[in-house]
């Protein structure tokens, strides 16, 4: 477990990061991308550019065909990105755009010869080109952009500010691996872009202590003493000669990477191409990100009066789209406060409607058929009745009142009395307090004999009380002894048997099953018939 940070170091490290943050905020940082179908050439070129504007740019940057420049334009403010290069490409040219977020200008290039680096390095010998050289950002060399006109200062601003500035006092030597040259012709108003590796090494020294000093010391099998090698340098090849002059050597401020390179030695710097090459051409320049006024253009020139008249018109078309703008606000307020008071109006009606029905509620409904509430209306009038009169009232004089209680009952299938030690159904059905009846029919408590139901009551019970038979549907009850009632009409004596025939030796047979005995009545008739056959057999 490695030691814990005092505060010192905390308080060190987090004012170091923030530094950092901050001048990386500064930083300018760019997308490079196409618009349009591009060929493969193109975009090689594409990814090449890309690798000159390392380490602040988008290197591994994904297009989609439904993205526009605003998504580009959108998403470029929170990264921090300042310069857009887009690549397009027509049947005839190619097209490069700088622009500068988020209010431009946009430069607009045609792109006249390039090269890609895979090209460039083919062509070399020996080139030097490595991945430590991309951790830093090149250095910007600008030349022939002090001539005339505006259009050539803007460009030279436009590059500028395309690369992190340098200060000179405090920048380090190190870093500087890479650089990019950018001329202006001025005559054939051309841009030459090229990118170089950066290599110092020092001068003033024979070729043999220079081998020396290299990594792959020379063979020395031949020598007699050391000192040849110093003095003559032999054996060195035609190839290794000098090729410095004054043009490339300077005297060194600080300490550089490389064996030899010392604080104010002198040492050459020597440039080795790695590409790409690109020449372009300035076309115009234009206001905004490609929408303003146009500032340049190098084919087409216009009088001032050609200009005014399209700043007129310009004006004029601002004017009306302010104006529709307008008319569009106010329609769409319009809209709002007549989407209000529709609203208004609905809530009224639903509120309206809520009160009348509350008012039709409290007044009675002579179509409402019997239930809870008329249920509790009548218990109120029986109970107005007995505190009136002082009497119980007639059962036919409140119907409601006797239908809830009877339909507040369960009716749940009565529970038989088991038979006793010797005790018949007869008896038992004797002893039980309950009097049954014929199903739909009920025992009135003041009158003698079975009462059909009134209008609106319906019959006790589903099943048949104790007491009564069913045959087809047809109930059969003893009202005394000695006498029966069929369906309350018909009245059997005992001797007599069902069906009507009065021979007494061939008793009732049900048509369902066959080889049982039928149905028998309890009256004389049936046990003398009972008697017979019993007898016979």
């Amino acid at each position: 477990m490695g030691k814990s940070k005092t505060k010192n170091q905390k308080k060190a490290r987090a004012q170091a990061n923030h530094v950092a943050e901050e001048t990386y905020g500064v930083i300018p940082h760019s997308f490079v991308f196409h618009r349009g179908q591009i060929g493969k050439n193109v975009g090689q070129l594409i990814q090449d550019m890309r690798r000159i504007m390392m380490p602040f740019t988008a290197e591994s940057l994904k297009i989609k065909k439904k993205n526009v420049l605003k998504d580009f334009v959108a998403i470029a403010g929170p990264l921090g990105v300042t310069h857009f290069m887009i690549f397009s490409k027509t049947p005839s040219t190619l097209n490069m755009r700088l622009a500068r977020l988020p209010k431009g200008p946009m430069l607009h290039f045609r792109v006249l010869k390039y090269s890609l680096i895979k090209d460039v390095v083919s062509s070399l010998k020996k080139h030097r080109m490595h991945d430590q050289q991309f951790t830093h950002h090149p250095l910007l060399i600008l030349n022939n952009f002090g001539s005339d006109g505006m259009h050539v200062k803007l460009m030279a601003t436009m590059f500028q500010n395309m690369f992190p500035s340098i200060n000179v006092h405090r920048v380090s030597l190190n870093n500087i691996k890479r650089c990019v040259l950018v001329n202006y012709n001025a005559g054939s108003e051309e841009i030459e872009l090229r990118h170089y590796s950066l290599k110092v090494v020092p001068v003033g020294m024979s070729r043999g202590v220079k081998k020396l000093m290299q990594e792959k010391f020379p063979n020395m099998n031949k020598f007699e003493d050391i000192s040849e090698l110093l003095i003559k340098g032999a054996n060195l090849s035609e190839s290794e000669a000098e090729q410095d002059g004054e043009h490339n050597i300077t005297e060194l401020p600080q300490v550089y990477s490389g064996r030899g390179n010392m604080a104010s030695q002198q040492s050459a710097v020597r440039l080795t191409e790695i590409g790409p090459r690109v020449t372009l051409q300035l076309t115009k320049i234009q206001d905004g990100m490609g929408e303003g006024n146009v500032l340049y253009h190098s084919i087409v020139s216009k009088t001032e009066e050609e200009i005014q008249e399209i700043l007129n018109r310009k004006e004029v078309q601002l004017k009306e789209k302010q104006e529709r703008k307008k008319k569009q606000e106010q329609n769409v307020a319009q809209k709002k406060e007549k989407k209000e008071e529709n609203k208004k109006k609905s809530l009224a009606g639903i509120k309206r409607k809520q009160a009348e029905a509350e008012e039709d509620s409290e007044v009675e409904d002579p179509g409402v058929q019997d239930d809870r509430a008329a249920a509790v209306e009548s218990d109120d009038e029986v109970e107005y009745y007995r505190q009136a009169v002082g009497e119980e009232p007639d059962e036919d004089m409140f119907p409601s009142a006797k239908k809830r209680q009877s339909s507040d009952k369960t009716h749940g299938p009565a529970k038989k009395r088991k038979l006793a030690p010797g005790e018949s159904r007869k008896e038992r059905d004797a002893k039980s307090p309950k009097k049954s009846g014929p199903r739909g029919v009920r025992r009135d408590s003041t009158e003698k004999g079975w009462k059909k139901p009134r209008d609106g009551e319906k019959a006790f019970g589903k099943k048949m009380k104790p007491g009564g038979k069913t045959f087809k549907g047809k109930t059969f009850a003893a009202k005394k002894a000695g006498g029966e009632k069929f369906g309350g009409k018909n009245k059997f004596e005992g001797k007599k048997t069902f069906g009507g025939k009065k021979n007494k030796d061939k008793p009732f047979k049900s048509k369902g099953q066959k080889g049982k005995p039928g149905f028998k009545k309890k009256g004389a008739g049936a046990k003398q018939g009972f008697k017979q056959r019993k007898g016979k057999g």
